[in-house]
């Protein structure tokens, strides 16, 4: 059987896999922030990125690496298809991190090998050792992936996997890349690797998964009991498509039900050990810190993590929760960090006892940031009368948007009605602090500031999504904006929070538009779809 940790390793790919998300892309300051939070979480693994894709990127992984990958921090990984130019790219972006791994990677399917890579299985496996053996020579952890290996043909599959290890690979990861596989399935397939591949005990079996089906969580569980040790996975479960397994959902999985999984470890049935590393209690706040800078809306009724999955609405179930929470909950909510903590501070509150409150909720700020969260602090203090910690993670989660940005919005004012042309007037600044206003009508208050925003910036895009959620509860409460935004094809997602939705949009729309913007300067590459080129194949990479 494959080289057991003796629990199971958190392998989070949220920073590449999930921010391939439509809509779902990230600045430097963004991903630096999510980096820190899961190293708070516990995750073993942070995929950092796939520095080859563009400077952009390589300058994120790097600055993970430098900022997170220190001390006794989480592995900081990088991936890289199966080429030297790839290979060398991730290692000199990862080189900071005191714990480093190069996850290379090749697909194995016949249907990718005929239609993407354009290659026989014999050049497969040529390749395989050699770039697996070129990472080895550059950083001592090395992971490689058999992409598609859900539909690949076992056999061949046994081979790959054994050149890799022999190669230098000590994490061997199997992925289910387009979600295809159903839960009995991938256990036989993880099964059939633990009992075909001679020299599996020298590799951690890891697997990766796509919830195209609604059966990664489940595949993964199963994985689990066949011997897998290492989840790949993000935070909300974001990723292509229809998303990966949800790292939340395999964690308290593993949690609430350890007594059954135990036995797969060999341990007691009622052994107390956590089979995993992570800190529950800062799930809910990683899921909300992904979803305000990615601009993916967490669903009402997602597992752990969303709006309802502590509400009882049924009268039967608030009468069984108020005689036993254990009637109807089979999770303290207090486990993952969900809390309703509201916090003495008000107008008269000082700068020391903001920042005192934010790094205790976990955000360290640098001094410009502070300034700037302090002075919506207290503007939000004159409006609102109760602050609560996520009115704080709210304001905070704002602030990471800022760098790089096109434009700033300085005023937008509204007039509307059952009798009035819904009119917006609205000033913007550019990057060099120039200021421009304009007036413009629309269907309602956001079309119109929506309208003006783009006159002024001189830009045309598609508005596809529009969404309003309240942050806390009450007449006061702030609300939540999140815009989406299509150009040529792509997404470009916006966040804001604020107490008035007009103004929370338009500093939405404004973030979404200078996404767009920085977006469209950057070339970037996919590394599941872009092919090497016939030069680089022809030369064995």
């Amino acid at each position: 059987m494959a080289r057991d940790p003796g629990r199971v390793l958190i392998f989070d790919t949220t920073l590449r896999d999930g921010e391939q998300s439509p809509g779902a892309s990230l600045n430097l300051e963004e991903k630096l922030a999510i980096a820190q939070q899961l190293a708070r979480l516990g995750v073993d693994v942070i995929e950092a990125g796939f520095p080859f894709a563009s400077q952009g990127d390589f300058a994120a992984v790097h600055r993970i690496a430098e900022q997170v990958g220190i001390g006794e921090g989480p592995i900081i990984c990088g991936l890289a298809r199966a080429s030297e130019k790839d290979i060398k790219t991730c290692s000199d972006a990862i080189a900071p991190a005191k714990n480093k791994r190069i996850h290379t990677f090749i697909a194995t399917s016949d249907i990718h090998l005929k239609h993407k890579l354009k290659k026989s299985r014999e050049e497969v496996l040529y390749i395989v050792p050699e770039m697996v053996g070129y990472a080895k020579s550059l950083v001592e952890d090395v992971e490689f992936s058999c992409e598609d290996a859900g539909r690949s043909d076992p056999e061949f599959l046994y081979e790959v996997i054994e050149l890799a290890i022999s190669a230098g690979a000590s994490t061997i990861n199997i992925p289910d890349t387009v979600g295809y596989s159903t839960p009995s399935e991938f256990g036989e397939l993880i099964n059939g690797i633990n009992k075909k591949v001679p020299n599996i005990d020298e590799a951690i079996l890891s697997v990766h998964g796509h919830n195209d089906l609604g059966l990664a969580v489940a595949n993964f569980l199963e994985a689990i009991k066949n011997g897998a040790r290492q989840l790949e996975c993000t935070i909300n479960g974001i990723g292509e498509r229809a998303g990966n397994a949800a790292l939340e959902e395999l964690v308290m999985g593993l949690h609430v039900r350890r007594r059954y999984f135990n036995q797969f470890f060999g341990r007691a049935t009622d052994s107390p050990t956590p089979l995993t590393a992570i800190r529950t209690e800062e799930l809910t706040k990683t899921s909300r810190l992904v979803s305000n800078l990615t601009g993916m809306v967490v669903q009402p009724n997602k597992a752990i993590v969303g709006a309802n999955a502590f509400a009882h609405e049924s009268g039967i179930h608030q009468d069984g929760v108020l005689k036993n929470r254990l009637t109807y909950e089979i999770i303290d909510a207090r486990t993952v960090g969900l809390t309703d903590n509201r916090i003495s501070l008000g107008k008269l509150s000082g700068r020391s006892a903001v920042r005192a409150r934010l790094e205790e909720l976990g955000y360290d700020l640098n001094r410009e940031d502070l300034n700037e969260a302090f002075a919506r602090f207290k503007d939000l203090a004159d409006r609102k009368r109760d602050i609560t910690d996520r009115d704080l993670e709210a304001i905070v989660s704002e602030q990471v948007q800022q760098p790089e940005a096109s434009y700033q919005l300085r005023l937008v004012q509204v007039s509307c009605g059952n009798s009035l042309k819904p009119t917006a007037t609205v000033t913007i600044a550019d990057k060099d602090g120039n200021e421009k206003s304009t007036a413009a009508v629309g269907t309602g208050p956001v079309d119109a500031v929506c309208i003006a925003i783009n006159d002024l910036a001189g830009e045309q895009n598609e508005l596809i999504e529009f969404s309003v959620k309240s942050v806390t509860e009450g007449i006061d409460a702030m609300g939540e904006v999140t815009i989406r935004l299509r150009r040529n094809g792509k997404l470009y997602s916006g966040h804001s929070a604020d107490t008035d939705v007009v103004v929370a949009a338009a500093q939405a729309f404004i973030n979404a538009l200078n996404r767009l913007l920085a977006g469209e300067a950057s070339l970037s590459i996919h590394p599941q779809k872009d092919v090497l080129t016939t030069e680089g194949a022809n030369a064995g990479v």
